[in-house]
């Protein structure tokens, strides 16, 4: 398999990357790999305007990983309150569990920090994906214990399953003397 390159999205490659999240997150193509939500949620994961946004506003990038083959995986790195945000965190349900996903988060995290000047990373996860905030602990992050609510009737990010789900914040310092 060819290592995939790093390159910065642009408005041309919207329609791609929602179908790249979406199939990442919802409905049986998702299955295919643990990062599924199918369970949780129905509809969008991303909402095209919103990502166009993302892509306009200053110091807010969305990393795209692609080979031969085309995209294989995204995330949305930026700049929020002096912090690093990281989010929309996509790979092809196919590929997950190769390590592509903790290149391309090592790789947010440096732009973060190298780049931007920023102490930390922030992310927010829904709190009841054990899986996933296991996955990201074992890469540093810790529980801030700081929830916040998920967007009940916001169609633009999913038709929840369920009346109970809320984001947990995560957070990493990302300089070595904030780690030491």
């Amino acid at each position: 398999m060819q290592t995939p390159a790093f390159r910065n999205a642009t408005p041309a490659d919207i329609d791609t990357i929602v179908a790249l999240v979406t199939s990442a997150y919802r409905g049986d193509s998702s299955r295919a790999g643990w990062t599924t939500e199918a369970d949780l949620l129905d509809g969008n994961r991303i909402d095209p305007e919103v990502l166009r946004t993302d892509l306009a506003r200053p110091r807010s990038r969305v990393l795209l990983a692609e080979a031969d083959d085309g995209l294989q995986a995204c995330a949305h790195v930026a700049d929020e309150d002096g912090a690093g945000y990281f989010g929309m965190f996509a790979v092809r349900p196919g590929l997950q569990g190769g390590g592509l996903g903790k290149r391309l988060l090592a790789e947010c995290e440096r732009i973060a920090r190298d780049e931007w000047g920023l102490p930390v990373m922030r992310m927010t996860v829904i709190d009841v994906r054990d899986e996933l905030i296991a996955y990201y602990e074992r890469r540093g992050y810790r529980r801030t214990g700081e929830l916040k609510p998920f967007p009940y009737g916001d169609t633009r990010f999913g038709q929840p399953k369920r009346d109970d789900l809320r984001f947990e914040v995560l957070e990493k310092p990302l300089h070595a003397e904030a780690t030491a």
